[in-house]
């Protein structure tokens, strides 16, 4: 038989000899127990010792109410009672009391029914922390009766539990310290010490987020009441961080990431222990990685553009490739073209529109040391101010002008050379800012506050005159300066009339590959011609000439018409045109138009009001003749 049914025995044996005694009160009060009589039907205390009034309080008087000092147990003291009535007795810890000003109390209800009514149940209160004193007491007693021996042999095991534990803390990887809730360092294990450089000594009974936790990384204070391992000690629940700084004895941060979790002693709140590790060189190496992925990315972009201005400029591809002709200016040209080509000096080209400026730009990027990296060519006052500023110097997606990321012709043009068409036609606040980047090589794309370093060569041209547009004010004089350290000028073609037959072989034959058609023959006549013409379009003009009369000689010989008279070589003038010619003159007309205005249709300046028309009606008739760009901005 265990000890409990044994204890359990003795009590029924007690109580019922003692049934009769409890009406006195005198008796009910020499039990050493807290004993109270109470009425189960009526919720009723009958009678209360001593000891019952001493553990409940003065409320414990006959009269009373008993469930008044049940907590929040009484579906479970119900239950009770039922087994009590049923089993004529029983006993129980599932029901707590409340007591004086809403203490708690933990006790073991031993119950038993009395004879004289089935409703009459006398309570025996055993306070269970008292209960568990005695134990402990006991083991005591035990303890120092073993004597010395024993006392060995506890210091003993506790010493090497203690020893085991601190084994375990420091064989762990992670640094793991305990904090009580005042914040004031418990322990620390070996990997903290040696992550943080800080000692035992150092922390122990010391405020530990004040030494290790007190700043964010950019400098700013950390206040304790702020930092989520204080905040477990409110909110009572595990945090878990995964970017902030501790900081070392040296006064360097550490990136770390941690897991705070609450620690109790008996339920009742006694601290927290902090698991941590040391992420900088993670945080670093991801930095890298991201950076790495990023200029990556930055590469694909622009070899994706520097496609795109390749494939344009295969689109666009000039009729001829190279400086050609023999004529003293062509001459002087090249000699000017192999002198200032190896080196990275900045080459301004001026002549009239047509003249070839696009030409020698090329001429001198094939033949300089950044052959192998492209030529971007940059139309400047083609478009809005705002596209201009992005196309030239990129684009970061933000805010208003949301979006993928862009390269400009800027970073395009890294390592190769850069050529700026129409330079005189940049707005002046751009010029200003080009002028910046090509003094401190480096810029910044539109919305981003990264500068970017720059290698290029820059080559610009202008169809103005440069000296009347920076006397009017409309270009900057100490760009011009920058960029005409080495000033080329292409001479009209009615200057050098004696390049025109070798000009026109060539353009012939790469136009006549490109139609797929049979090389025509040209007569002296046309070529004569040719040279009489007085060519305001310069090469450019010559180029759709030659490109027209490639179409439409489909006799074996090459039949041209120049100028608003239509001259034809092998045909006799006519006054009457035919629909389809007639169609072919609007058509050349609205090219040249365009030509002459760099493509500008709109405007003082425009091709609308150098046609006298109407803008829309320009813009209907370019759709409808089908007129590509390649058409008229090839130089």
């Amino acid at each position: 038989m265990t000890h409990r049914n044994l204890e359990q025995c003795h009590f029924r044996r007690r109580a019922g000899s003692m049934i009769v005694l409890f009406s006195n009160e005198a008796m009910l009060n020499r039990l050493p127990s807290a004993a109270i009589v109470i009425d189960a039907a009526a919720d009723e205390i009958l009678h209360a010792n001593t000891k019952a009034q001493e553990l409940l309080g003065p409320d414990a008087q006959p009269g009373q109410r008993f469930s008044g000092f049940i907590y929040k147990d009484l579906a479970a003291f119900i239950v009770f009672l039922d087994e009590v009535i049923y089993r004529r007795q029983a006993w129980t810890r599932a029901v707590q009391l409340i007591v004086g000003d809403g203490d708690r109390l933990n006790v073991e209800m031993r119950a038993c029914q009395l004879d004289d009514s089935p409703n009459r149940i006398l309570l025996l209160l055993i306070d269970l922390e008292e209960f568990r004193w005695h134990e402990r007491v006991t083991d005591t007693e035990k303890l120092h009766r073993e004597g010395l021996m024993g006392w060995r042999r506890a210091q003993e095991f506790f010493s090497e539990l203690e020893h085991q534990n601190q084994l375990i803390l420091n064989a762990a990887g992670e640094g793991i310290y305990g904090v009580n809730t005042k914040g004031q360092t418990t322990f620390v294990n070996r990997a903290a010490q040696e992550m943080l450089g800080w000692d035992t000594e150092d922390l122990l009974g010391k405020p530990i987020h004040n030494i290790i936790h007190h700043h964010h990384q950019d400098g700013s204070v950390y206040k304790a009441h702020d930092c989520p391992i204080y905040q477990a000690f409110r909110s009572e629940k595990v945090n878990r961080v995964e970017d902030e700084v501790f900081w070392r004895k040296d006064g360097r941060p550490i990136q770390v990431e941690y897991i705070s979790t609450p620690i109790y002693d008996r339920n009742v709140l006694a601290g927290a222990v902090v698991i941590f590790r040391d992420v900088t060189e993670r945080k670093l190496n991801d930095k890298k990685l991201r950076e790495a992925l990023a200029e990556v990315a930055e590469l694909r972009d622009r070899l994706e553009k520097e496609n795109a201005y390749l494939q344009e400029a295969i689109t666009n591809e000039r009729a001829h490739h190279d400086v050609i002709g023999h004529s003293p200016a062509i001459r002087q040209t090249h000699a000017k073209i192999k002198l200032v080509a190896p080196t990275d000096a900045p080459v301004f080209i001026t002549g009239e529109i047509g003249a070839g400026k696009a030409i020698v730009a090329n001429s001198i990027h094939k033949e300089s040391s950044r052959k192998r990296r492209p030529l971007i060519q940059f139309r400047c006052g083609s478009i809005s101010r705002r596209a201009m500023e992005m196309e030239l110097f990129g684009h970061v997606g933000t805010g208003e002008h949301s979006g993928p990321d862009t390269s400009g012709a800027l970073e395009l043009a890294n390592g190769g050379t850069l050529y700026l068409e129409d330079i005189c036609d940049l707005p002046l606040d751009l010029q200003g800012e080009l002028l910046r980047v090509l003094q401190d090589k480096k810029f910044k794309r539109v919305n981003d506050a990264r500068f970017r370093n720059l290698n290029i060569r820059v080559i610009a041209s202008s169809a103005k005159n440069v000296e009347q547009e920076v006397a009017l004010g409309r270009f900057r004089e100490d760009l011009y300066l920058l960029l005409s350290v080495f000033p080329i000028h292409c001479i009209p073609l009615r200057d050098r009339r004696e390049d025109i037959p070798e000009l026109t072989a060539r353009i012939l034959e790469i136009m006549c590959e490109r139609l797929n058609r049979k090389l025509p023959i040209v007569t002296e006549r046309t070529m004569q011609t040719l040279m009489d013409y007085h060519w305001p379009g310069n090469v450019r003009e010559l180029r759709n000439v030659i490109e027209r009369a490639a179409i439409v000689s489909t006799g074996g010989k090459l039949i041209v018409e120049l100028g608003q008279a239509g001259q034809k070589a092998e045909t006799h003038l006519r006054t009457v045109r035919t629909e389809k010619e007639m169609q072919q003159e609007v058509r050349a007309n609205l090219v040249a138009a365009l030509r002459e205005t760099g493509g500008r249709v709109a405007g003082k300046e425009g091709a609308a009001a150098l046609l006298d028309m109407k803008p829309t009606t320009v813009y209907s008739r370019i759709e409808k003749l089908q007129i590509k760009d390649q058409e008229w901005c090839a130089d």
